[in-house]
């Protein structure tokens, strides 16, 4: 990405996020969002914004109330930020949190049947994958 874009990003990033720190009058927006990745396209025009929903049985509706109120929080947004135009929101859920924690319970579960086997192995735990 272009300097401009990544500013641009990081600008747009911090703005939705206080809106969704004031938070939502939807009911279905519940939960925790977070923030976890944003992609501007290199014209300004659309903003894909990647989030986390905890706890995950609220994901679907909350995807729904942030899909309504995408015009919202774009308003809302602009109020705090100093470009000519804001770019449109489109908000996804950020599923490599998902696939990440699913890697490390398989790899938790083949070291749990290669212990019960009578092999010597050390479970991975997510906090030991930068250690490694």
């Amino acid at each position: 990405m272009k300097r401009r874009t990544l500013q641009v990003a990081s600008t747009v990033e911090k703005a939705v996020a206080d809106v969704l720190a004031r938070g939502l009058s939807d009911p279905r927006a519940r939960g925790l969002i977070t923030i976890t990745g944003i992609e501007v396209t290199d014209d300004f025009s659309q903003a894909k914004i990647t989030v986390t929903i905890m706890p995950e049985e609220h994901e679907q509706i909350t995807m729904h109330a942030l899909t309504a109120a995408a015009g919202f929080i774009r308003r809302e947004a602009m109020k705090h930020v100093h470009l000519r135009e804001m770019p449109h929101l489109r908000f996804e859920v950020d599923t490599g949190l998902k696939n990440q924690a699913r890697v490390f319970e398989l790899l938790n579960k083949v070291a749990e049947e290669r212990e019960a086997r009578g092999e010597q192995v050390q479970p991975l735990r997510p906090d030991e994958e930068n250690e490694a």
